[in-house]
């Protein structure tokens, strides 16, 4: 028995890095939306500041579920202010029992200046070891490349770009339209 939703091609294209070195962290994102083997957008802003510009976020999946998922962040956030990984616990806890928010199809990569966290809908909220996240279609190139990259005498935000760039050359649904959203520490 198929389903409604059966009957749609799915929406892809989305690599989101985060990328975590020295006193930097930086989140970018590729701007291409796809449906099917259709380019519907280029340049889709999947990375913005949350928290007045204290967090950064990232998002792949359906766009309107990410969305919600970021409202409710940002709404946990303003509860346990200046405690990212709080707010993602809870809102990771709501995620997996809320009968509405269980059927939401996303994953987020967050951080602030203390602290990287990769979100899922199954009441993940996993710390990488390495401070790299990779999401979306092509977040596997893109993270290969930045742990590839991470040794070198290079910045985060280069480390980013270069690794979006590999991930654009190789997966069909990442361009190399890049938002970067960067923390420093103080």
């Amino acid at each position: 028995m198929t389903s409604e939703r059966d009957n749609f091609p799915g929406w892809h294209g989305t690599t989101i890095l985060c990328v975590r070195k020295a006193d930097t962290v930086v989140m970018a994102g590729d701007g291409q939306v796809t449906m099917g083997q259709t380019m519907v957008k280029d340049n889709a802003r999947k990375v913005r500041p949350l928290a007045n510009g204290a967090v950064i976020a990232g998002f792949a999946g359906a766009t309107a579920d990410a969305f919600t998922l970021l409202e409710r962040l940002e709404a946990k956030l303003e509860r346990y202010p200046n405690q990212l990984t709080r707010a993602c616990v809870e809102l990771a806890k709501d995620w997996r029992t809320d009968r509405y928010l269980r059927r939401l199809e996303a994953l987020m990569a967050v951080a602030d200046k203390d602290v990287s966290l990769l979100l899922t809908g199954t009441g993940d909220v996993l710390e990488p070891q390495d401070g790299v996240i990779g999401i979306g279609s092509g977040g596997n190139f893109a993270l290969s490349a930045a742990r590839a990259l991470y040794d070198m005498d290079l910045g985060a935000e280069d480390i980013a770009r270069r690794s979006m760039a590999v991930a654009a050359g190789i997966c069909v649904y990442t361009n190399d339209n890049i938002i970067i959203e960067k923390l420093e520490s103080a």
